[in-house]
Parts: structure tokens; sequence; C-alpha cells
């Protein structure tokens, strides 16, 4: 079976064309080109690719390794039947990233949807 790292790093070097010897877990999505909105439409990607529902709350998200494990948490979640709830290990109400160290602007952010 093919990992999530694997899936996410096939879309962006076939819809960002990003080589793929820049995907690396700890590449920023800055370093690797991407800004917000480009995030957010990786995030609506990554809903068709692997059948989740991202939440519209913003989540800091500065490397592709923070992508890739919200992703498994999103997936690990809805698919125990808990669509609506924040990813494993971040309080209710607060976004992942916060109480780390980051400030809530650093990094790419999911899609705020309204």
């Amino acid at each position: 079976m093919t990992s999530t790292y694997e899936r996410l790093s096939a879309i962006l070097v076939k819809d960002y064309k990003i080589p793929p010897q820049a995907l690396v877990p700890e590449a920023t999505l800055e370093s690797l080109g991407i800004d917000s909105l480009a995030a957010a439409e990786l995030l609506f990607s990554a809903e068709d690719a692997f059948h989740i529902r991202v939440p519209p709350e913003a989540v800091p998200l500065p490397t592709l390794g923070d992508v890739v494990a919200y992703i498994e948490a999103l997936i690990a979640q809805q698919q125990a039947g808990q669509p609506g709830e924040q990813p494993a290990g971040q309080p209710a109400g607060q976004p992942a990233g916060q109480g780390t160290g980051q400030s809530a602007g650093q990094g790419a952010q999911g899609p705020a949807r309204s």
C-alpha cells in the first residue's frame, strides 16, 4: 500500500511541478513555493485523493511532514467515525501547532472556509 507521504508527494510533483528530490518531510511549504492559497488547494486535492473532509478551521502546517501528519490524523479520525473533531493530540478549540512555540501566523495554513 502506498503511504500518505508518497501519495501527497505524487500530487505535489504532478500538480505543482515540484522536483521529487525536494520533497522531504522537513521541507517547509514556503521553500517548496507553496503559499497559503496553494496550501489550501493542496488540502482540497487531499480531500479527493484520501477521501477525507478537511475541517474549515485554519491549521498551521509549516512543513510537508506536518501536512502528512495532519492528513493521517484526519484519516484515522474519520475512519473511526469522528468527522468533525480536532486531529489527535490537539486540545479542543486549539489549532495544531499552538502551544509548541509556533506563532499563530507561522507557516502555511489549511483552508478557512465559510
